[in-house]
């Protein structure tokens, strides 16, 4: 019974940080983890057992992952005038992870003569913007910039599995280790498309009172199956959560017009049922990664300048990167953030892989700087961009003559 009590006050407290997030500008998940590693100390002062609670991490992880991206796609709308916004969003996160990844990789390959691709599979995790921190974080922002925000991040943690898994499961990068990557990244877009709207229809058509529990459970079951073939699985998340955040769109093609009227409602409601599990999928698991903290791996000096330097880097380059796309620097550069897909990637290292300069304590710290500076810069930005001329955007991403740049009048 206590242990019900002490889940049931933390999990008030995680609620209590999620509401004044938006006036205090600290993000929920510093709060999170600084409650789980002061739980430990209350543990460590009071002689109590520490349990090993470490294997719980990639299950928590995995949840709120895959819940996280699909409440951020259901809140996304797909038509022609996001189009600019999407090739935007997909350009600056996938240069910022490889350039970052190679960049870093190359370091650790010249000064500390570890192999390349080892080094590689080790500084992809610290690449990838967080988006279980990012989506969280921009809540309060204006609604372009948060668009900008979910696609950016989303597709920075899928672009980042991808990566990850393509070079820590393939022993030597050849023709054909690149020819079996594009083929399961074809086979996961079918699968993809197929369970999409299977699972749609299905939503639309159960008539139980119980009827989300069924279709979350399928999805994560996708998922998983997937994930075990090391098939970019969060590709079907993205897809399923656009597919019914979009529904009145896509009913304008005949095919879909059989989904009932009354899904709209449904998803809705499921939406809802996301959120909500999302929430506590994302405060179990950074209140457990707190709770694993040791004060020794957070204040490591060993690590601390190699950190500091990394996260430096990290705001310098999309500095760079967001001057160049001509994309307003306030509030987008202190919004990339590291946290739980950066947990995920480090903890699934094969363990032949791993060096010793990579370790808990890098990968805490650099999580922690670069969600003070998230918090830092949120706290000075007036979290509205300032509008920039439409030829901008042009001259970045000419737009088709059908092209309706509604981005273009905000950004």
């Amino acid at each position: 019974m206590v242990v019900i009590i002490i889940i049931c006050v933390l999990l008030l407290f995680a609620y209590v940080f999620d509401l004044t997030s938006a006036v205090t500008k600290i993000p929920s998940v510093i709060l999170l983890l600084v409650l789980g590693w002061g739980i430990r100390q209350v543990s460590v002062l009071s002689n109590r057992p520490i349990p090993d609670l470490s294997g719980l991490l990639p299950i928590f992880g995995t949840l709120g992952l895959v819940l996280i991206v699909l409440e951020g796609a259901l809140d996304l709308e797909m038509n022609r005038s996001k189009f600019p916004l999407v090739r935007r969003t997909f350009l600056t996160a996938i240069v910022s992870m490889l350039a970052l990844a190679f960049g870093f990789a190359f370091v650790l390959n010249y000064f500390m003569e570890i192999p390349f691709k080892t080094a590689l599979v080790n500084v992809i995790p610290i690449c990838v913007i967080s988006s279980s921190v990012a989506i969280a974080s921009a809540g309060n922002l204006s609604g372009t910039v948060k668009e900008y925000v979910i696609y950016e991040s989303s597709l920075s943690d899928i672009l980042g599995v991808l990566f990850f898994n393509f070079v820590a499961f393939n022993e030597y990068i050849t023709f054909n280790s690149l020819g079996g990557f594009g083929l399961n990244l074809v086979v996961m877009i079918v699968i993809s498309l197929v369970a999409t709207i299977a699972l749609s229809f299905l939503l639309s058509r159960i008539n139980h009172h119980t009827k989300y529990a069924p279709i979350i459970i399928l999805m994560i079951l996708i998922y998983a199956l997937s994930e075990v073939f090391h098939l970019p699985a969060l590709i079907f998340i993205l897809f399923f959560g656009l597919f019914l955040g979009n529904i009145d769109e896509l009913k304008k093609i005949k095919f879909f017009r059989k989904i009932k009227d009354n899904s709209v409602k449904e998803i809705n409601m499921f939406r809802d049922m996301v959120r909500e599990g999302t929430f506590l999928m994302k405060a179990f698991f950074f209140i457990l990664f707190g709770y694993s903290f040791q004060t020794s791996e957070i204040i490591n000096p060993d690590t601390l300048l190699m950190s500091i330097s990394i996260t430096a880097s990290i705001f310098l380059f999309r500095w760079i990167l967001l001057y160049i796309a001509k994309v307003p620097v306030s509030p987008l550069l202190y919004i990339a953030p590291r946290g739980l897909i950066t947990i995920l990637l480090f903890l699934a290292i094969p363990a032949t892989e791993t060096i010793a300069g990579v370790n808990k304590s890098l990968i805490i710290q650099v999580i922690v700087f670069s969600s003070l500076v998230m918090m830092i810069g949120m706290m000075f930005s007036n979290n509205k961009p300032k509008e920039s001329s439409p030829n901008v955007d042009e001259k970045i991403f000419p737009p088709s003559e059908n092209d309706e740049l509604i981005i273009e009048e905000n950004f």
